[in-house]
């Protein structure tokens, strides 16, 4: 594997609209990022990943772009994005842009010129087909619920979308559209963006002719994801996407990728993939339902553990991965992958840890390192999340009470990871000074930044030495180039795996339960690299093991 520029860097991840807010509006904006630029700098962060904040309407939170060349009024000017990357450069950090190319906003120019003319050109930058009778191409449920085919009004045109019907799919085929794309990558390259995280991307090839596919709810509809098994030939257009704007730059590129092949990993993310890097979904994906998020199921440590190992064995020495606890589409990790009842700063350390010291990028998500916590929606009236509010009716229609159906549906909303962030303990957390767009979490005085930065011990204060470790150039190879050796793998509730160099191993060890488990050494450690409690209770080779403590040893 090929070393590059950021293999040894920590990313972190910002929502704008529930970032900071200077201007007082209730939304987050860019003047709050540069604000705030000293606090990551400090965490240590490297790569600022943004999400849109592009004009929009904002259907889909941003990702229904209708300029991809202008900045959305709602979170500044393209001069506070020009001031936000000097402030960046001068503080050695990078600014990544989201990229979203597999559809745009229904107000974008192209769009509107399209329905003026279904059949002119811009037509063509679209899925646009002629439904006679009403009867659709195809069976396709769209990712919000629905068919992903919607009418042209006052004609029997139909115009496919697979995300909201807000977000027409553009038409890769069309290499006009593609080219378009590429100039538009270019065009935020040349003025210093150092990359982009890739949106939805496998979703760009669709397998054509249109055809239905197994039905698979009452609704009659079929899990898009069928097509996308089907399709193929996505990385041709993935390579000619790289070879165009990411490699003539060096930038870095993280695809949000789903549903990729096996044989497939190399071209995604070897020496010669199309990207840099990609997200490991294994957790975020277990236990998902056909049926909806009402009837997933509730992840294990041991469900956990094994989701982390199967991603580092499939990528072995392929590339690297971007591994990730939480995002925006996400709820909270802490919520999610920590026992109900037993969320404390030392599982949320204890979590912390097994991110960072697997192979790959850690990506921290805004809030994650102060282990900010779901929120209880006390009413379906307090979401705004399309998808969480289209997961509610499914639960619905399968029967469950609005009682059962809300609480099934914020345990994993989107929502969660969208609620502003918690700077202070001042009203509205510090966030704003106005009206918040969505609900602060009311937990907010006691899990605040300000609190935590302020106290030796704190989750903020831990991650800042993780960060610090990956960056020490006494482990910082093994850390980052170090093959991943799990160890003990059958042990329930215990996850542990070697991080071996080329000098130098080092062990991780998490007691993945509030109980204490004891574990023995082949061999006696050198030194303890970093502990998430205060002590460690040993005795010759035979650790004693607090709940939830995590280690890192020197073997």
């Amino acid at each position: 594997m090929q070393k590059k520029w950021w293999h040894g860097k920590v990313a972190y991840q910002i929502y704008p609209k529930s970032f900071r807010d200077t201007n007082g509006d209730g939304i987050g904006d860019l003047r709050g990022i540069i604000e705030k630029l000293d606090y990551l700098k400090d965490l240590g962060v490297d790569i600022v990943w943004i999400s849109p904040c592009f004009c929009s309407p904002l259907a889909d939170q941003g990702y229904d772009i209708s300029d991809y060349y202008n900045i959305d009024p709602r979170f500044g000017t393209m001069e506070d994005m020009d001031e936000l990357l000097a402030e960046a450069k001068k503080r050695d950090m990078y600014i990544v842009l989201d990229l979203v190319v597999n559809h745009c906003s229904d107000e974008h120019e192209w769009f509107q010129k399209a329905l003026a003319d279904p059949d002119g050109p811009y037509g063509k930058y679209f899925y646009i087909e002629e439904c006679k009778d009403g009867k659709l191409p195809c069976n396709w449920r769209s990712y919000f619920g629905g068919p992903v085919w919607e009418q042209i009004p006052g004609t029997d045109k139909y115009y496919l979308h697979v995300f909201h019907k807000k977000q027409p799919d553009l038409n890769w085929e069309n290499p006009k559209v593609r080219q378009e794309i590429y100039k538009m990558i270019n065009w935020w390259l040349d003025k210093g963006v150092a990359g982009f995280r890739i949106d939805a991307i496998i979703n760009i090839k669709k397998a054509l002719p249109f055809k239905d596919y197994p039905v698979d709810r009452e609704d009659g509809l079929s899990s898009i994801h069928y097509m996308l098994e089907d399709a193929q030939g996505v990385l041709d257009f993935l390579h000619e996407m790289s070879d165009n704007t990411f490699k003539p730059h060096n930038a870095f590129s993280v695809g949000e990728v789903f549903n990729e092949k096996p044989d497939e990993l190399p071209d995604f993310i070897g020496d010669n993939g199309c990207f840099s890097t990609m997200f490991d979904f294994n957790e975020t994906i277990f236990g998902g339902s056909a049926k909806g998020w009402y009837d997933s199921q509730v992840i294990t440590p041991d469900d956990y553990k094994r989701c982390c190992f199967e991603s580092q064995r499939k990528i072995a020495d392929i590339g690297f991965l971007s591994n990730i606890i939480e995002n925006h589409d996400e709820p909270r990790g802490v919520s999610r992958y920590i026992p109900e009842g037993d969320c404390c700063e030392a599982s949320k350390k204890m979590l912390g840890t097994i991110s960072f010291m697997l192979k790959g990028l850690p990506f921290l998500y805004q809030g994650q390192e102060l282990g900010m916590e779901n929120l209880t929606f006390a009413s379906i009236d307090e979401v705004n999340d399309i998808s969480t509010l289209d997961e509610y009716q499914v639960a619905l229609k399968a029967g469950l009470s609005p009682k059962e159906a809300l609480k099934a549906v914020n345990r994993l909303s989107r929502d969660n990871a969208r609620t502003p962030f918690q700077w202070d303990a001042s009203e509205n957390a510090g966030f704003t000074s106005g009206t918040p767009w969505l609900r602060i979490n009311p937990n907010y005085t006691q899990i605040n930044a300000a609190e935590q930065m302020s106290r030796e011990d704190s989750v903020f204060n831990y991650y800042k030495k993780l960060t610090a470790l990956r960056k020490n150039p006494q482990y910082a190879d093994t850390i980052v180039c170090g093959n991943l050796e799990p160890v003990w793998e059958d042990r329930h509730n215990l996850m542990a795996f070697y991080r071996r160099g080329e000098a130098q191993t080092l062990l991780v060890i998490a007691n993945y339960q509030k109980e204490p488990q004891t574990v023995t050494l082949d061999a006696p450690y050198k030194n303890v690299v970093l502990n998430n409690l205060k002590q460690l209770d040993t005795d010759g080779t035979t650790l004693h093991l607090a709940g939830y403590q995590a280690v890192i040893l020197e073997m």
